[in-house]
């Protein structure tokens, strides 16, 4: 059995969790959210806390055990707290700042780059340290645009230059030397 898996979702009282055959719908503070999961996993309330079941134990259904379990968790956390990914932008003359609600930034390239949050998304621009915050409930939405922000301008071994995630660590590399 799945040790994950096997853990019960508590459900904190601001949120509200319908279950409908294999679709979950959640809804909090933050947001409102829904997914539908395979038939093989079965999915009940039981006391406030969401149980995550399975049919057998083949293969299949033992690795969608813990994962529908981890879908819900994140769900669940992300309509009543959120997520949140920091980055760091890095190097003489880079600067993000933020357009209305646009991010806008200043990597070293002959424009400034433009990226328009989705619906559920919003970033924050400290300039004083140089950071981005990207804020949603979707986990996964969360994730992905901070890595399509970092993926303008990667971190490069060199001299370190780019945009990285605030918990990254760039390895750096020795440059040429001179002749002797």
């Amino acid at each position: 059995m799945s040790r994950i898996g096997r853990k019960p979702v508590v459900v904190p009282p601001n949120v509200e969790v319908k279950i409908q055959d294999t679709t979950v719908f959640v809804k909090g503070p933050k947001g409102k959210l829904e997914y539908t999961f395979p038939p093989s996993v079965s999915i009940s309330m039981d006391h406030g806390a969401v149980v995550v079941g399975r049919s057998s134990d083949s293969g299949p259904e033992r690795s969608l055990h813990g994962t529908v379990r981890a879908v819900i968790s994140n769900m669940i956390t992300g309509v009543s707290t959120g997520f949140q990914r920091l980055l760091e932008v890095n190097g003489v003359g880079y600067r993000a700042e933020m357009k209305d609600k646009n991010l806008v930034l200043f990597v070293g390239y002959s424009h400034p780059v433009t990226i328009t949050p989705p619906d559920g998304i919003a970033f924050e621009v400290d300039t004083k340290t140089r950071q981005i915050k990207v804020t949603g409930f979707e986990k996964q939405k969360v994730g992905q645009i901070a890595a399509n922000i970092r993926e303008v301008r990667p971190p490069e071994p060199y001299q370190g230059k780019g945009i990285k995630y605030l918990e990254e660590t760039i390895r750096r590399k020795a440059g040429k030397t001179g002749k002797v």
